[in-house]
């Protein structure tokens, strides 16, 4: 397969072991249903196997809908997968995942592990100083106006050992404009360290009606500084929920999703792209 007879949603992409790992989200099952999470394989980024599924929601399993942004982090030895669920009557959470295998299977690490009274989704993983961190959003539907909050870890990812703190709201970008009304999006951030020294997150919204990627950056490099946003997109090509990551031969790259249009024509991009010392720290080659 290529990407371009791929069918998904918020694309993750992970290099190991001389091959790259695509997870997705299937567009069929985004947004009606669940049928869990598959992984394709490459070794060159253009040719890709047939999707294989790497996690099978366990008998009893408490999600029943909208199994969403499945990526997948090599840390401490073990691949750890950090996903999106939601079933009627519980709110949407992020949970993390288990496998030794970055084909899986997968199994639950724990329980949701965001806060079982905020409507929460996007979790990603980023590790400082060696310590883990769990960054995800709470959703615009509850709150209006998205935030993007972060707190530590346990060294074995199984629960919090820190309170939830706000990075930012999503109406502080200057490049966000509200979607049905008065609601601000925050959906898939994902922090990058630059080769500048800089701390940045891409993040996306709705900007003058078209699903964007913004950047946002640590005042002092760390994920615990104040965030601040560049004042343009990075992308407005109705896509997003980005993510970066380097080739084996050390390429920097930003995958998305696009268009943004529900269950039927969603495909995963790849953009070569630049780090630049100056906002937005980021420039799309191709």
């Amino acid at each position: 397969m290529k990407l371009s007879e791929m069918n998904i949603r918020d694309p993750f992409i992970l290099p190991y072991g001389g091959k790259y790992y695509i997870y997705s989200s299937p567009g069929k099952y985004a947004w009606n249903g669940y049928d869990g999470f598959y992984v394709s394989v490459s070794d060159n980024l253009e040719e890709w196997t047939e999707p294989k599924k790497c996690f099978e929601p366990p008998v009893g399993f408490w999600a029943t809908n909208n199994y969403w942004a499945p990526e997948v982090h090599y840390y401490n030895g073990r691949f750890y997968l950090v996903a999106s669920f939601k079933a009627v009557g519980h709110m949407r959470a992020s949970q993390i995942l288990v496998s030794d295998s970055p084909e899986g299977p997968f199994r639950c690490l724990n329980c949701p592990i965001t806060p079982n009274n905020w409507m929460c989704l996007d979790g990603t993983l980023y590790i400082e100083n060696k310590k883990p961190y769990l960054i995800f959003s709470h959703e615009w539907s509850q709150v209006r106006d998205g935030e993007i909050w972060f707190f530590e870890l346990s060294e074995d990812l199984t629960e919090p050992v820190s309170a939830p703190k706000l990075m930012f709201r999503a109406s502080e970008a200057p490049w966000t404009t509200p979607i049905k009304k008065d609601g601000f999006v925050t959906d898939g951030p994902f922090l990058h360290k630059t080769k500048h020294g800089k701390l940045i997150m891409t993040w996306s919204s709705n900007s003058n009606g078209r699903y964007s990627i913004g950047v946002a950056f640590s005042d002092n490099g760390s994920i615990t500084g104040n965030w601040k946003h560049c004042s343009q997109t990075l992308s407005d090509l109705d896509g997003g929920h980005s993510m970066i990551f380097n080739t084996f031969d050390d390429k920097l790259y930003l995958t998305m999703h696009t268009p943004n249009n529900p269950n039927s024509k969603e495909r995963p991009v790849l953009f070569r792209i630049e780090e630049i010392p100056e906002e937005p720290f980021l420039k799309l080659i191709t």
